[in-house]
């Protein structure tokens, strides 16, 4: 074996630093392949550069603590997607080794054994712990509460239609910590913020699970990619079009700038263009669009980012 995975670029960095005994552990955790670490990244993202906008008009901001909220959020990005993944890997032990394009993974190919990953995964986790002991009390609580949600989703393709819900739901915590680690507390912006992002997840997730809604059917794993279709385009412009509105809301609510504004425009227009290049039938393009959702998560930062010396 060559010890790469199928579904994952075999140039990527891992290849050439780590030695090969620690691949596995590296694919485990999804290090070779970033987009998953990135859009669980901007959620938390957006929510700290639109709490600073409201700091800032307030007269509280303070752009050290915005950068040390942003190297938390990344390190806690990286280690908790990579726990989560694990665990994911874990869980779907079975089911990966029916799939063609995961079966190559770790533990479906016997790389790694179960006890191995289990003890890379709480390693993981104490990294990810670590960064959230650094926030304060309210955002600790708020993070320990997202586990509940973590735990749930692996299992969700078993009994119902909607996992990328739940996939949502924990990919988009972010938005709440963003806020919550500049305040202390919530507000009607983050929440929508929240919701937004998780309307945004189910989309681009979506578009992923097409690349093997064969192989979910023969094997029974539940998706919105085998729930919408050939109707797939049209539930996008209702999800994406979800996440622009209330992405408006919230950048109301939190009084920003035009600059956000004219970032979130730049955003809805890639997010349009998904849904208008979108063959569902196409595998490698499903996943190029999935991967093009970062941009959209930066683009959307990127317009918080330039609105904070004007609010």
């Amino acid at each position: 074996m060559s010890g790469r995975v199928a579904d994952a670029p075999s140039n990527n960095w891992v290849y050439r630093v780590l030695p090969p005994a620690l691949w596995p552990y590296a694919q485990l955790a999804r290090w070779d392949r970033p987009i998953g670490w990135q859009l669980l990244m901007w959620p938390c993202f957006w929510s700290a550069a639109l709490a600073s906008n409201v700091a800032a008009e307030l007269g509280q901001f303070s752009f050290g603590r915005l950068v040390f909220h942003l190297i938390l959020f990344f390190i806690g990005s990286v280690a908790m997607r990579g726990a989560g993944c694990t665990y994911n890997d874990i869980v779907d032990h079975r089911i990966d080794m029916e799939v063609a394009r995961t079966r190559s993974r770790p533990l479906p190919s016997g790389r790694v054994s179960r006890f191995q990953a289990k003890v890379f995964m709480v390693l993981q986790a104490l990294v990810g712990l670590v960064v959230l002991l650094q926030f304060n009390l309210f955002s600790i609580v708020l993070g320990v509460l997202s586990l509940a949600i973590v735990a749930i989703y692996p299992f969700a393709k078993r009994f119902t239609d909607w996992p990328q819900f739940f996939l949502g739901m924990a990919f988009s915590w972010g938005a709440l910590m963003g806020w919550a680690a500049e305040f202390g507390s919530l507000s009607v912006a983050a929440i929508v913020l929240y919701i937004a992002a998780i309307a945004w997840t189910i989309g681009y997730d979506t578009i992923y699970a097409h690349q093997d809604k064969e192989d979910d059917e023969l094997i029974g794993v539940r998706s919105t990619a085998r729930l919408f279709g050939e109707s797939t385009r049209g539930w996008l412009i209702g999800l994406y079009g979800v996440t622009f509105l209330l992405l408006w809301v919230a950048f109301m609510f939190a009084g920003v700038g035009l600059l956000a504004y004219l970032g979130l425009l730049v955003a809805g227009g890639m997010l349009a263009y998904q849904i208008l290049v979108l063959d569902i039938h196409q595998a490698d393009q499903c996943l190029e669009l999935f991967k093009f959702n970062t941009k959209v998560g930066l683009v959307i930062f990127a317009g918080l980012v330039l609105a904070l010396p004007f609010a």
